[in-house]
C-alpha cells in the first residue's frame, strides 16, 4: 500500500497484507495455510478413528481429494527442491515411490493406505485424467506446428525411433533380458512420451490385453521412463558443449540452415470469448472421445480390440487435422490439460504409488542390465537422429535434440531436456516428438502385443 505524500511510511500489517502473502506461498497448488489446515483436520480424523474407511463409513469424495492432494504435492514438492533430482523429474519420482516405499513398510497409517486403495480402484479416475491428457495435449496444439514439425523432424525421429528399438531390444537380448521384456518394458516406455501420456496408458493397455494388475505393470514400465529422461538429460547437455566447440553443427535453437521465423508460428486465430464454456465444452468433448473408443473398441473381434485409449488417440488426431472442433473449443481443450496436468497428476500418481506400485517390483527393476539397455537405447536414438538430420539438411545438434525428447519425460523432461541443452526455442518440435511420436509408439506397442498376446 503506497503511503500519502508527505506522510510517515505505514508499517507493512499482517491483516490482511501479510496473510494475502502467506496465502499465496503453496505447496504444489496447495497455499500453506490450507495444507497446514487439511494434515491437522486429516490427523485428527485418524486419531479420533472418524477416518472414512472401508467397512466403517463411506468413503467421503472430498477427505480422498484432501489426502490424495496433501500426499501427492507434499512427496513432489521434496523432488522439486533437492539438487540434481530436481533436473531429472524429481518431483514425479518422488510423488510416485515414496508412497510406494511408505506402503510396502507400512509407515504411514494402514487406515489411509486401506482407503486411498480402495478410492483408486472404486473409482478408476485414472481413465478420466488419461482422457483429458491426451485429447487436451493433441487438441492444443498448434495445427500449423504440428504440419510443419512433422515434414521437419519426422525423417529423423522415425529413423533414430527405429534404430533405437532394434538396438536397445538387441542389447537387451545380449544382456540375458529377452527380446519381448526388454522391447515392451524397456525400450516402448523410454519413448512413450513421459508418465502420464506414457507410462500410465501403457500400464492400462498391457493390464487389459495380458491380464495383469495395472500396478503391476505400472511398477515395471515406469523406472525406464525415469532413467530413459535423465539420460537425454545428460547426453544433451554434452551435444551443447559440442556445438560451442564445433558451431558449424548448430543452428542454435534453428532446426535447418535459412530458417528464421519458423520456429514460433502464429497461433491459430480464436474468434469469441472463451469463457467457462468452452472450457466445459473442451471437457466434454474428451469424455466423448474416449467413451467412443470404448464403444469402438467392442466392435472387431475379441482377438483385435484395442483398449479405448488407443482408439481414442486416433479420434483425437483425426479431429485435430481435420479441424473437426473450433478453435475456441480446441484451446478449451487445452485448458482442461492443463489444469489436469498441474492439478490432478502428482495426487494421481500418490494414489497410484499407495495402491497400484508394489515397492519391491519396483526395486527389482533396477538392475544393471536394464539401466545398460535404457542407455543404449537413448544412445541410438540421439546419434541417429544427429546422422540422418545432418543427410536431411537439418543442423545435426538440434535434430538430435528433438530426438532426445522423444525419450524424455513428457513436458517436464522436454522443458530439462532443453535447458539443458540451452535451446528452449526448440519446444515446438519437442512437443511433437514427445506427444506425437509418444502417442505413435504406445499405439503400435500395443497393437503388436494385443497380437502377441
Amino acid at each position: 500500500m503506497k503511503n500519502p505524500p508527505g506522510s510517515a511510511p505505514v508499517a507493512s500489517r499482517f491483516w490482511p497484507d501479510g496473510w494475502w502473502k502467506l496465502m499465496e506461498t503453496r505447496v504444489g497448488v496447495l497455499p500453506v495455510p490450507v495444507l497446514v489446515i487439511l494434515v491437522s483436520v486429516l490427523t485428527a480424523f485418524i486419531y479420533a478413528g472418524k477416518f472414512p474407511a472401508s467397512g466403517k463409513t463411506p468413503n467421503d469424495v472430498c477427505t480422498m481429494l484432501a489426502v490424495l492432494a496433501v500426499g501427492g504435492f507434499v512427496c513432489a514438492e521434496l523432488g522439486k527442491r533437492l539438487p540434481v533430482i530436481k533436473e531429472i523429474g524429481g518431483a514425479a519420482i518422488f510423488a510416485t515411490f515414496i508412497p510406494s516405499y511408505l506402503a510396502f513398510n507400512n509407515l504411514v497409517p494402514k487406515v489411509i493406505i486401506q482407503t486411498v486403495t480402495d478410492f483408486t480402484k472404486a473409482t478408476n479416475f485414472l481413465y478420466l485424467f488419461i482422457a483429458s491428457i491426451i485429447v487436451g495435449s493433441i487438441l492444443s496444439m498448434d495445427r500449423t506446428v504440428l504440419i510443419r514439425g512433422f515434414l521437419k523432424i519426422f525423417i529423423p525421429l522415425a529413423a533414430g525411433s527405429v534404430a533405437a528399438a532394434l538396438v536397445g531390444t538387441g542389447a537387451g537380448m545380449l544382456l540375458g533380458l529377452g527380446a519381448k521384456h526388454t522391447f515392451f518394458y524397456i525400450v516402448v516406455p523410454i519413448m512413450g512420451g513421459g508418465v502420464g501420456e506414457g507410462a500410465i496408458p501403457l500400464s492400462v493397455g498391457y493390464s487389459e490385453i495380458l491380464h495383469l494388475r495395472q500396478g503391476d505393470e505400472f511398477a515395471r514400465v515406469l523406472p525406464p521412463v525415469m532413467f530413459g529422461s535423465l539420460t537425454a538429460i545428460l547426453l544433451s547437455g554434452t551435444l551443447n558443449f559440442l556445438g560451442k566447440r564445433f558451431p558449424h553443427l548448430t543452428g542454435e535453437g534453428r532446426l535447418q540452415p535459412g530458417e528464421q521465423d519458423d520456429l514460433h508460428p502464429q497461433q491459430e486465430e480464436i474468434t469469441g470469448h472463451m469463457d467457462v464454456s468452452h472450457i466445459a465444452a473442451g471437457a466434454s468433448i474428451a469424455i466423448t472421445l474416449y467413451l467412443l473408443g470404448v464403444a469402438a473398441g467392442t466392435l472387431p473381434p475379441e482377438a483385435y480390440r484395442l483398449p479405448a485409449p488407443v482408439v481414442m488417440l486416433f479420434f483425437a488426431v483425426v479431429v485435430k487435422l481435420a479441424m473437426a472442433v473450433p478453435p475456441a473449443l480446441q484451446q478449451g481443450a487445452g485448458v482442461v490439460y492443463k489444469f489436469f496436468r498441474t492439478a490432478v497428476t502428482y495426487p494421481l500418481l500418490f494414489a497410484i504409488g499407495v495402491a497400484l506400485t508394489p515397492w519391491d517390483k519396483l526395486m527389482e527393476a533396477l538392475h544393471p542390465a536394464n539401466l545398460a539397455t535404457i542407455v543404449a537405447t537413448v544412445t541410438t536414438l540421439m546419434t541417429t537422429g544427429y546422422f540422418v538430420g545432418r543427410w536431411v539438411k537439418l543442423y545435426p545438434i538440434e535434430a538430435a535434440i528433438v530426438n532426445a525428447c522423444h525419450s524424455g519425460q513428457g513436458g517436464t523432461g522436454d522443458v530439462a531436456i532443453l535447458t539443458a541443452a540451452n535451446r528452449m526455442q526448440l519446444m515446438p518440435f519437442a512437443q511433437i516428438a514427445t506427444r506425437i511420436g509418444g502417442a505413435i509408439t504406445v499405439t503400435l506397442a500395443l497393437v503388436a502385443l494385443r497380437w502377441l498376446a
